[in-house]
């Protein structure tokens, strides 16, 4: 079973645009929108298991420059 999750992305002024564009680059990345509201980012992102999906938040999304906040929303079935 895939794990999929919502990625709410905070950034600086002005980089939401940037940071979705290389955000929608990484593996694992379904899409990445830039939105209005409190936040700026909001990324759509799949994995095999949990763990992946850690790493993936962590080492992948996390370290785009221009983010200065993010959430993580796992998506449950119930």
């Amino acid at each position: 079973m895939v794990v999929q999750a919502y990625i709410l992305v905070q950034t600086e002024v002005g980089k939401a645009a940037e940071v979705a564009r290389q955000i929608s680059e990484i593996d694992g990345v379904v899409s990445a929108e830039d939105v209005t509201g409190p936040y700026d980012v909001i990324v759509k992102a799949e994995s095999s298991n949990v763990d992946d999906l850690g790493k993936l938040v962590v080492a992948r999304v996390q370290s785009v420059e221009g983010i200065t906040r993010t959430l993580t929303c796992p998506v449950v079935h119930l």
